[in-house]
């Protein structure tokens, strides 16, 4: 896999992934000597950056943040070493707003991926009854992640409190699968049901980013019922294999887009 070839991928996905990248301040994972190399997180544009590139200024700490409004953006962002594209949860205009609730299946070290998609399908059933649109994608690592769509409104502390409400609720299905530990290290080696992203400048990986990691996979969304598919997997989809399933599926993780939503009371 070149430096190349994923260049040409952000250019060919930019008209599906950059609804969910403009308006939004964009962290990035950069890894300038590769996916081999050891990456960190870039938040400041640096002083260099080109000057017609979109930007904001958080107000109070002065941060200036990329927003990817164009697909030069995300070239720029790419050849920059930016390999994994993280946009924030809350849109520039109301940071201090979120407009998805965000649900992190983290594996623990001993969690298999028969687990994994135990708890992903126990949330699917959760959101079927409380009639909520959520959209679910694999990582491209080992997890899945879940979106959800909400109006305009409450706080990040109130997502938060909702997510964990929720999840808690799944989690006490099956006990033996989830740790609510904090650090690591103390959860037995158990899966994390992380509701913490649901913060200011906390943020999971895009729909359609790349990973870096070995063939380039990609944080792909899935359709629901591919949870029961046998074939899944978390890392199964590349930037080599995603243009073919988005022209035969189109963009599974559209709904997210429009449909903001009230989240209902969980009792």
């Amino acid at each position: 896999m070149t430096k190349r070839e994923i260049l040409r991928y952000a250019a060919r996905i930019a008209p599906t992934v950059l609804p969910y990248l403009a308006g939004r301040a964009l962290n990035l994972h950069r890894f300038p000597g590769g996916p081999g190399s050891k990456g960190f997180w870039q938040k400041a544009l640096p002083g260099h950056a080109p000057q017609w590139l979109s930007r904001w200024r958080e107000p109070g700490s002065g941060t200036e943040y990329l927003v990817a409004s164009e697909a030069a953006a995300l070239v720029w962002a790419v050849n920059y070493g930016g390999l994994e594209w993280h946009p924030w949860t809350s849109p520039t205009d109301r940071p201090d707003r979120p407009t998805y609730a965000l649900v992190d299946l983290d594996p623990g070290p001993d969690t298999r991926w028969e687990d994994l998609l135990v708890l992903a399908r126990l949330h699917r059933t959760a959101f079927e009854h409380l009639g909520i649109v959520a959209r679910a994608k694999v990582t491209g690592r080992r997890g899945i992640q879940i979106w959800v769509p909400v109006a305009a409104g409450p706080g990040f502390a109130e997502t938060r409190a909702w997510v964990e409400a929720l999840s808690r609720s799944v989690g006490s299905v099956v006990p033996d699968l989830v740790s609510w530990a904090w650090e690591r290290a103390g959860r037995g080696g158990l899966a994390r049901l992380d509701f913490t992203q649901n913060a200011v400048n906390r943020t999971l990986v895009a729909p359609y980013s790349p990973r870096a990691a070995p063939g380039a996979p990609v944080s792909a969304p899935i359709d629901w019922d591919e949870l029961d598919d046998p074939d899944l997997r978390p890392d199964g989809f590349t930037i080599r294999t995603i243009g073919a399933r988005l022209a035969a599926r189109g963009d599974l993780f559209g709904e997210v887009l429009h449909h903001p939503q009230r989240l209902p009371p969980l009792r």
